[in-house]
């Protein structure tokens, strides 16, 4: 039976969405895409929210990411998007401007979600973190199939700068770096945060993730397996629609996804995290 839920992942260069069914994650519609807004204020991305909902027609729970930390259906930083996001009940914003109830929560955290349930973090235990790369650094930690929201490993200090600025899908553009010279910096970074974290298993996402045959073997000094993301840059869409499907299980069948949790966080994130039994389903 097919069960689908709707979900949208913002971006810092476009906002995605599609329905998802729920028991592989495939898009039961075409993906539907809008660049993110300049500014992209609170405002103008919920009115392309809206857009997207209403180009489904879509009139159930939906799904949502957000390139920064969300506790509680607020979002509270904004390194890649407009400042007046910090602070803001988004989550609120997004239920107004879509006439849906709405589950709101970190993008790399909803991209990780999606990799352990259905992806290349299926049946791995113990520390597992997934990397998305592209306009800045998204990260997600699981420990055992429980997701650590909101680690915001982009932003870990190398030479003075946040690392993302260093080692980002889009630094390498900006700087014209060959896979080669990206490879090197993506060495120093991943071997950074081993040595803070040691995972047993390093997932790399991100519309790059596609590409990882031109970089992943070229990184060195990293003791833990590096494997591309199976869903590669769909992640996103599918975690929020596994987010919305596990607060809003009514909406689903009993057959649907397992309920899924975090540790130590509230709100949204803490309804869309994935238990080690629900990441081996």
């Amino acid at each position: 039976m097919s069960e689908e839920m709707l979900g949208i992942d913002i971006g810092g260069s476009g906002i995605k969405g599609a329905p998802v069914e729920l028991s592989d994650g495939a898009f039961t519609r075409e993906r539907f895409r809008i660049p993110t807004p300049r500014p992209s204020t609170p405002k103008a991305v919920a009115r392309v929210l809206g857009e997207i909902v209403e180009h489904f027609g879509w009139d159930g729970p939906v799904g949502v990411t957000f390139p920064g930390v969300v506790v509680g259906g607020a979002t509270l930083s904004a390194a890649n998007v407009s400042k007046e996001w910090i602070g803001q009940d988004a989550e609120a914003l997004f239920a107004e401007a879509t006439g849906c109830p709405v589950t709101l929560l970190n993008d790399a955290d909803a991209a990780g979600i999606a990799e352990m349930r259905l992806g290349a973090g299926r049946d791995r235990p113990g520390t597992v973190v997934l990397l998305t790369l592209g306009t800045g650094i998204g990260s997600a930690l699981f420990t055992d199939g429980v997701l650590v929201p909101n680690t915001e490993f982009g932003h870990l200090e190398l030479h003075g700068k946040d690392a993302e600025s260093r080692a980002s899908a889009k630094a390498r553009e900006d700087h014209d770096l060959s896979w080669e010279k990206w490879a090197k910096r993506l060495s120093e970074y991943m071997a950074h945060l081993e040595a803070l974290i040691s995972p047993s298993l390093i997932i790399v996402g991100g519309g790059v993730s596609k590409k990882s045959d031109h970089f992943v073997p070229l990184i060195q000094g990293v003791r833990a397996p590096i494997v591309p993301a199976r869903l590669v840059n769909n992640a996103g869409i599918v975690g929020a629609a596994m987010a919305a499907a596990a607060a809003h299980p009514s909406e689903v069948a009993a057959s649907g996804p397992p309920e899924v949790r975090a540790a130590g966080t509230t709100g949204g994130a803490q309804r869309a995290a994935g238990t080690a039994e629900a990441a081996r389903g």
